[in-house]
């Protein structure tokens, strides 16, 4: 049984082979005789808001031919303590794939292993491979490739979406700076080093020097708006502005996963100059995603 729940479980022909398919179905999103998931009903159990996730999600499953379902588990059993394992066994039984927007990783992990049908990981505290794979596809639409770029992500180091970074780059190769507060760099649990192309800096303009692409996310992920202030404190030199695109030398892509806060993370002007790459990297959130869905189907 094949599952997307970490990059750190696919080796990069398999997610070159996802993004290879995620830009052939782009190409022919007009198509109306491909129904890989003809007759299937696919859950979205999601335990976190969402807008682009969601939509994006409902909308590919549909036009691969399937019925979404989707589930806020705050109204499920589990709201009410029902354990994870007893959800995914009963919904494995009726239901043929799921995608879960969580808290742990080890509730989406529980679920894969119990429920036996193909699961996605859609957001966890930990990753967002399904946000990666979107910007991945990004980067090959705007320059060709990813393995020879080099990516500095400005904000929150010990967030998911640094850590889906982090794993990218070790995948792929190409080089990773990360600019924020030294007690927010990375976690590293397991005790390993990080690669040679991945460089860990307090200043931004440090990790912007030479940058071919240009990344944020917010300050306040979901389930941390009792430190917003303090957070918002501690990373107001973290900002992507007209002085970090400066740094870099270039013009590079400047990219955010939404929803963004503007004049936080992004200035305002930043983010609306940039807005066509930003939509476009939220529209790939669909195409990714199903081929994210495909490479589970050997569709």
């Amino acid at each position: 049984m094949k599952h997307f729940l970490s990059l750190e479980n696919h080796s990069v022909e398999d997610l070159e082979a996802i993004l290879d398919r995620a830009a052939q179905l782009k190409s022919e999103r007009k198509r109306t005789d491909f129904r890989p998931l003809d007759r299937q009903t696919w859950g979205l159990l999601f335990a976190k808001s969402s807008t682009r996730t969601r939509v994006s999600f409902e909308v590919g499953i549909h036009e691969l031919g399937g019925c979404p379902l989707f589930l806020n588990m705050a109204d499920l059993q589990s709201g009410r303590g029902e354990p994870i394992s007893d959800t995914a066994r009963v919904l494995g039984r009726m239901i043929d794939g799921a995608v879960i927007r969580t808290y742990e990783q080890q509730d989406l992990l529980e679920f894969a292993n119990r429920s036996r049908i193909p699961t996605i990981n859609a957001l966890t505290d930990q990753e967002h491979p399904c946000q990666i794979m979107a910007d991945l596809l990004t980067i090959r639409e705007k320059l060709g490739t990813v393995r020879e770029q080099t990516v500095a992500f400005v904000g929150d180091g010990a967030g998911n979406m640094a850590a889906s970074w982090i794993a990218a780059a070790k995948k792929f190769g190409f080089g990773l700076r990360i600019a924020a507060p030294r007690d927010f760099w990375p976690k590293q649990t397991d005790g390993r080093p990080l690669s040679d192309q991945i460089i860990l800096t307090s200043d931004t303009a440090e990790a912007a020097r030479g940058a071919d692409v240009l990344y944020t996310d917010v300050w306040v992920s979901m389930g941390m708006e009792a430190e917003a202030e303090e957070r918002e404190e501690r990373f107001r030199r973290y900002q992507i502005n007209r002085e970090t695109i400066a740094a870099t030398g270039k013009s590079p892509l400047v990219m955010h996963c939404l929803p963004a806060y503007r004049d936080k993370e992004i200035s305002e002007e930043t983010l609306e100059d940039h807005q066509q790459t930003i939509f476009d990297q939220a529209e790939n959130r669909l195409h990714a995603q199903k081929g994210v869905i495909c490479w589970l189907l050997n569709a």
